[in-house]
């Protein structure tokens, strides 16, 4: 038996004016979610726990079966785990945004998706001037880069940059024990980085500058056993975001890195689909993310949003169908969260799900969408539980 899990990052939404009151989800041609949802079992699951935030880190530690109210500790130390950035026990991992400050106005969580070649030069640059046995900085992706530093944040409140977009630099620092530290920091950082090179060529080309950090998701690093220790399957992860790459590693998942994987709306979606074929050959699970729907909602894109979610149908969710065919196999087709377009961030409702298998009696559902499901054979309050209905039942 193989096992396939599709999650279409944020996909989920709330219903929008602009689309005559209903959801991308449902706005969009995806004929294979709709295969399997018609053709399998569906229902919703609460990927994240109350009390806890909506972040990918912990709706996806869901998924992946693993209880965040006991294993979660941060986003900043999962991304670690995929840079091979090993923390010593009183070591902290921040995640660290480059992001465009104008005034006191954090205009973009992204820095305008800074190229991976600039970000490092600006990244070393820090390096350079704030570098010491207790603080350093990490290269990763675009704008999403690490900063791990030693002392106690576990009571140090930070919020996600994209959670702020538009909104008061000022009002929105660190707060709690040992933020001013934190918030001094991210004040200096827009002293080194306005006037680098970097940014003065960004702004002749008219693009956001790079200008500032933004310090979110601490931890230190989490314990958790294998995810062969808890389903007895070899599995593997595919994604362009650290974080996702990151939690595989914690949890004994292969990386499957894909040539073309972005994270953004010009991913390889079709690259995914066939290296998720070819891991197949070896391994019993396999776990493919694409995060284009997420990064839409973010920017309230709807075109953006319901064009991703078509790509994600078709050459992901539309190349495993048709390969596996014949073969003895399951797939979950799942959001790990609501990204909704009306508010840019995410929420904690629960997230629609479809699990087909040959052979297996369906329930009355029709189509894959957030409402539709509802009335599905699953209503599952704990979303870690989903991976145990998957594999188990």
């Amino acid at each position: 038996m193989k096992y396939v899990v599709l999650v279409p990052d944020g996909a989920a939404d709330y219903r929008l004016e602009e689309l005559g009151g209903k959801t991308p989800l449902q706005v969009a041609k995806k004929p294979n979610m709709d295969f399997i949802a018609k053709n399998g079992i569906t229902g919703t699951a609460k990927t994240v726990p109350d009390g806890m935030k909506p972040g990918s880190d912990v709706a996806n530690l869901s998924l992946l079966g693993y209880n965040p109210k006991k294993y979660y500790t941060g986003r900043g130390p999962l991304e670690a785990a995929n840079m091979n950035v090993y923390l010593e026990e009183d070591e902290v991992a921040f995640r660290c945004n480059l992001v465009t400050a104008s005034g006191d106005v954090l205009v973009d969580y992204s820095a305008g998706y800074v190229s991976n070649e600039e970000a490092k030069i600006l990244i070393q640059a820090l390096n350079e001037k704030f570098e010491s046995k207790e603080l350093r900085f990490y290269p990763g992706m675009s704008y999403r880069h690490l900063m791990v530093t030693k002392g106690n944040y576990s009571r140090t409140s930070c919020i996600p940059p994209h959670d702020i977009t538009g909104q008061s630099i000022k009002e929105n620092l660190p707060k709690g024990e040992n933020s001013s530290f934190l918030s001094e920091l991210m004040v200096s950082s827009r002293k080194i980085l306005e006037n680098h090179q970097v940014n003065i060529r960004r702004k002749k080309q008219e693009k956001n500058l790079a200008n500032m950090i933004w310090l979110w998701g601490q931890g230190i690093a989490p314990s958790m056993p294998t995810f062969y220790e808890k389903y007895g399957l070899n599995g593997g992860v595919i994604s362009a975001v650290d974080l996702i790459k990151g939690i595989g590693r914690c949890i004994g998942l292969k990386v499957i890195d894909v040539p073309g994987a972005t994270g953004y709306f010009d991913t390889d979606y079709l690259a995914k689909g066939n290296y998720a074929l070819n891991a197949l050959k070896e391994l019993d699970f396999i776990f493919i993310h694409v995060e284009a729907p997420d990064e839409a909602g973010h920017i309230g894109d709807i075109e953006a949003k319901i064009e991703a979610i078509e790509q994600f149908d078709d050459k992901v969710v539309g190349t495993l169908r048709e390969e596996l065919k014949g073969s003895e196999h399951k797939i979950l087709v799942v959001p790990d969260h609501l990204t909704p377009i009306s508010i840019r961030t995410h929420v904690s409702d629960p997230v629609p799900f479809a699990i087909y298998q040959a052979g297996v009696e369906p329930d009355e559902v029709e189509v894959f969408d957030e409402f539709a499901v509802r009335s599905g054979s699953f209503q599952i309050d704990e979303g870690y539980r989903l991976m145990d209905l998957f594999v188990k039942s």
